[in-house]
């Protein structure tokens, strides 16, 4: 095993570690939880501004299905008509197949509520993991992964990449602020995002290379 592909792994199994504390948490009592959620909630949401609401309901946005699901078709097919199947491809497989169906399947697994008190957004169905931190992380940290295929010019390629960063961690932080989420919720959605990036990159290296 080269060693790129040990360090992915390794980052793989890391992330799948931490989500499957959170989760034994969330299943045997989720007062387990409560320091570090309780702290996080009252960073986020201790002063309410209707500035940061406008805000977080549009960086929200960013996490939305209608928008992953636009951006995924948008970009696959731009992708695949520049000659780049196999990036296209992963890219479909990361928003759609293990979002769509991963992240239903988890929330329906844990089935915990959402957070209670005041909820600046609507938000049907349950809390764990959040599927608009864990869509947001392998939308955008797909692109993140892509940009260096495309831009050369390093200072350029770094402040997108950091820009895409920011803004996965803006979605989370609006779940949380906008009262919808608990910060595990967030924390886990991350984390299942980060494991299957890391995982399935080496894949997708391989088959990226034998494909050019």
């Amino acid at each position: 095993m080269t060693k790129n592909k040990f360090s992915c792994y390794l980052i793989a199994g890391i992330s799948l570690l931490l989500f499957s504390i959170i989760a034994t948490c969330v299943v045997i009592d989720e007062n387990l939880l409560k320091s570090i959620d309780q702290p996080i909630i009252q960073l986020v949401r201790g002063t309410l501004t209707d500035g940061k609401t406008i805000f977080f309901k549009t960086m929200t946005k960013f996490g939305d299905t209608s928008t992953v699901v636009l951006l995924t078709v948008g970009l696959a097919a731009v992708l695949y008509f520049a000659k780049q199947k196999v990036s296209a491809i992963w890219l479909v497989i990361n928003s759609a197949i293990i979002q769509g169906a991963g992240n239903t399947a988890l929330k329906f697994i844990f089935n915990r509520p959402r957070p209670a008190g005041e909820h600046l957004v609507s938000a049907g169905g349950t809390s764990f993991p959040s599927g608009h931190s864990m869509g947001s992380m392998l939308l955008y940290g797909t692109l993140i992964i892509l940009l260096p295929k495309f831009i050369k010019n390093k200072p350029l390629c770094l402040s997108l990449q950091i820009l895409l960063g920011l803004l996965i961690l803006s979605v989370g932080t609006s779940r949380i602020y906008l009262g919808v989420h608990y910060p595990t919720d967030v924390i886990g959605g991350f984390l299942m995002g980060i494991a299957w990036l890391s995982f399935s990159f080496p894949h997708f290296k391989k088959y990226d290379e034998l494909a050019h």
